[in-house]
């Protein structure tokens, strides 16, 4: 079996479960840091653009392996406040489907885009990811600790990719990481249509 069909497959397998397409809960269930840290880790489109993020930042090098990571998880952590405020987005399951398709297209075709758009680029994503985060948090104590859980799990997804790419950079490996963009802009696809 060629790489490229190895790397595909768990992803294409995962897309074929569509409860595991969207991790958004139910209000009830939103509380707390556990469900905070899951929520993020639990669904197809939330590890989708989280590792995309982190591998496209290790892929574009310089100080978009830090800044745009960051970039993503202080304006998710803003954009999260936004519900809560009374402050509505439109479409926002579209725009995470939509984070995933072209987070993927960037990796796949290894587009470089200056650091300043990238960021402005994965912030819009940031605030679609951040408002669905917030639109499922309690409003009591222990909405904090929520939002600590999926900031922190954020975070660790964007690390794994950033550790993903530059590991397959240094073994020389880019058509793995062509791959794997592959297959994320293709549940970006299959997240557009469920």
């Amino acid at each position: 079996m060629s790489q490229s069909i190895s790397m595909r497959l768990p992803v294409a397998a995962l897309a074929l479960l569509p409860s595991f397409a969207y991790a958004h809960v139910s209000i009830a269930e939103a509380g707390g840091f556990l469900h905070g840290l899951m929520h993020p880790a639990s669904g197809l489109d939330h590890v989708c653009a989280m590792l995309a993020v982190g591998l496209w930042a290790a892929q574009t090098g310089g100080r978009s392996v830090w800044a745009v990571p960051l970039t993503f998880v202080s304006v998710m952590a803003l954009g999260s406040v936004l519900p809560i405020l009374g402050i509505g987005l439109p479409f926002v399951e579209q725009g995470i489907a939509l984070s995933v398709l072209l987070l993927g297209v960037l990796i796949a075709a290894t587009v470089r885009l200056p650091l300043w758009l990238g960021s402005a680029m994965v912030g819009l994503f940031a605030l679609w990811h951040g408002h669905a985060h917030g639109a499922e948090m309690l409003e009591l104590a222990s909405g904090a600790e929520y939002a600590f859980g999926f900031v922190l799990m954020t975070a660790l997804l964007h690390v794994i990719g950033i550790a993903f790419g530059l590991r397959m950079q240094r073994l020389a490996r880019e058509r793995v990481i062509h791959a794997v963009g592959t297959s994320i802009a293709l549940c970006g696809i299959y997240l557009s249509v469920v």
